[in-house]
């Protein structure tokens, strides 16, 4: 990669670090694409040349955010695979799960910033758009898990987008509020809810 590219991405990089920061103290609504270029230390028109607009780089973000929180996901399964190689299918499905949960109940801000997306940056982005995969090739990993354990499925894809829409939607209150319960009290429900998704799923 030349010195050109390199100076791309490093401001886009920074137009999406400091993007993140002021969505996350400011709010989204009163963030400004003026603001955004500031804080990045790039001309307002430098903006354009990497985003469209405002829910653009938002929009990036959820995808770039769920990513990071997937890639997590991924590597505590791998290594709960090593530890029992017969886990089945749904059992990988729900350590996914418990890894994301998790993961979101020590940032607030980040749960706050998603707003129940989740199925937006995991469904829409990152297993749509191969342009936003980085580190994994995330179509790839939901494929060899969903056929891991040689069940046969009506529709793999909406059965993901369902658990995902599942958690997202179930968990915000739960981790920002405790509301109805608490996590720890809330994830049993929520992987029993999981496994009858996935038996509804189930060819």
């Amino acid at each position: 990669m030349g010195k050109a590219e390199d100076n791309k991405r490093l401001k886009r990089n920074s137009l999406l670090v400091n993007s993140y920061k002021l969505f996350t103290t400011k709010g989204i609504h009163d963030t400004s694409i003026s603001d955004i270029a500031s804080s990045a230390g790039v001309a307002k028109g430098t903006f354009y040349f990497y985003f469209k607009d405002k829910q653009d780089i938002v929009d990036h973000l959820i995808a770039r955010k769920s990513e990071a929180l997937l890639i997590k996901a991924l590597n505590d399964l791998k290594v709960r695979e090593d530890e029992d190689p017969d886990l089945d299918t749904v059992d990988k499905i729900i350590i996914l799960a418990d890894s994301i949960v998790t993961a979101l109940s020590g940032d607030p801000k980040l749960v706050r910033f998603l707003d129940k997306n989740l199925s937006v940056g995991f469904y829409k982005k990152a297993i749509t758009d191969e342009s936003l995969i980085t580190a994994v090739d995330v179509k790839k990993e939901y494929a060899r898990i969903i056929n891991s354990g040689g069940e046969k499925w009506t529709d793999e894809m909406l059965m993901v987008y369902t658990i995902i829409e599942f958690i997202s939607g179930t968990a915000h209150s739960v981790i920002l509020d405790s509301q109805p319960v608490d996590l720890d009290t809330y994830k049993p429900y929520m992987f029993a809810c999981i496994r009858k998704i996935c038996e509804v799923f189930k060819a």
